[in-house]
């Protein structure tokens, strides 16, 4: 996600009774293996004596055969703020349905004015809006010089440079006191933590990462361990993470929010640098962000985003993770910015993406259209999307978000 925030004043003072506290604890998100093929229908027959009886659908699959095709691809949208972020969803909301928002910005407002900003967004998700799913809620919360939400209430945070000195048990405590601020101020989801390993000696050359002080250390082991730490610490609070930028942008130069054609020429679908990535995932991280460079060693044709041997065959089928695939910034980065809105969604889905981050809401709209007639006239990709679409519902409900989640 981008280092770099736009300072903008929140929106203050608009609050939403109605809306319920955030859901606690959380868990890996389930595999959606039954509904994947039909999100929509009943799961497995099971077999009782002579005859059988179908199993109760479950709640995701509930909520999904509830919902428009236009809210259910809603869902795959995690939206950056621009503007005022009330005005800017509510608007929004009525046309295009998305499931998710991000601050984008540095906010200074503390957990009670980013909270009054929340509570009202969350009030949003409405039978017409979001079939009743209520929202992720996303900020880059690294620590350092990449902590979006900052003022009262919220302490300042370390670099992850700084974190990974700790005690893991020590970062574990610490991570589960900044996630109950997030808590407190009704974000859900936090961008965090960063996974990629910087090479030993080569920290200032690495533009993305090790310029910016964003990884725990300079070998796998350590980055592992204090990576874990941080994801169970947020867990405890009731936060969910997202460890990026798989499969590692700690061995790049050139940072993809700002420069195009970013390459690992280094990084091979074996190399001991996916261990944090692979220890996440045992840890069970319910998020996942793939980063927009090219690894020549693993797939030299395609963006890590818009490739299915980064997502399906590495991701999915070599780290065996299960839960949901978000992307980069696929917005406003230039890394991407030489291909065309509708062409970035529509590549990440079908190489098996589930979750499209956009910080440009001009973009997202794009993209949410395109997805559309996409899914309405190819049958593999809108199988493809439905099965996107369940993974981030089983992730929402591991987190309350669900109409018939019951916590």
């Amino acid at each position: 996600m981008r280092s770099r925030f736009v300072a903008v004043a929140l929106s203050l003072g608009l609050a939403c009774p109605a809306c319920s506290s955030l859901a606690s604890g959380g868990s890996h998100v389930p595999s959606p293996a039954s509904t994947a093929s039909s999100p929509a229908g009943t799961s497995a027959a099971a077999t009782v004596g002579a005859g059988s009886v179908a199993a109760p659908r479950s709640c995701p699959a509930q909520v999904f055969a509830r919902m428009t095709e236009a809210q259910r691809i809603g869902q795959l949208f995690l939206v950056g703020f621009e503007g005022d972020p009330v005005s800017e969803v509510a608007r929004t909301e009525a046309a295009y349905h998305f499931g998710s928002w991000l601050f984008t910005a540095n906010g200074t407002a503390g957990v009670a004015g980013i909270g009054q900003v929340t509570r009202a967004i969350q009030g949003l998700a409405s039978s017409r809006a979001t079939g009743k799913v209520r929202f992720l809620v996303a900020a880059n919360q690294e620590g350092g010089e990449v902590q979006a939400l900052r003022g009262p209430g919220f302490q300042a945070m370390p670099s992850a440079l700084v974190q990974g000195r700790l005690p893991a048990a020590t970062l574990q405590r610490r991570a589960e006191t900044w996630g109950r601020e997030l808590r407190a101020a009704g974000v859900n989801l936090d961008l965090a933590p960063v996974m990629d390993v910087v090479a030993p000696g080569t920290a200032s050359q690495n533009q993305p990462i090790g310029a910016l002080q964003r990884e725990f250390g300079d070998n796998p082991d350590t980055v592992a361990t204090h990576g874990v730490a941080f994801v169970r610490g947020m867990r405890e609070a009731g936060i969910a993470t997202a460890v990026k930028h798989f499969p590692g942008l700690g061995r790049v130069r050139g940072n993809t929010d700002f420069t195009a054609g970013v390459v690992d020429t280094v990084t091979g679908p074996d190399d001991r640098y996916l261990r944090s990535y692979r220890a996440a995932v045992d840890a069970g991280v319910p998020f996942v962000m793939v980063a927009l460079a090219t690894y020549t060693r693993i797939d030299p044709r395609h963006l890590a985003v818009f490739s299915s041997r980064v997502m399906r065959v590495l991701l999915r089928q070599q780290l065996r993770f299960t839960g949901v695939i978000v992307s980069d910034d696929l917005g406003a980065a230039a890394a991407v910015a030489g291909i065309s809105p509708a062409a970035r969604a529509i590549g990440f889905l079908a190489a098996g993406g589930d979750l499209i981050t956009s910080q440009s809401l001009a973009a997202a709209t794009a993209m949410d259209v395109a997805v559309m007639r996409r899914a309405a006239a190819n049958s593999a990709f809108r199988t493809a999307v439905n099965s996107a679409v369940m993974r981030v519902l089983d992730a929402k409900q591991a987190y309350g978000l669900l109409p018939c989640s019951r916590r």
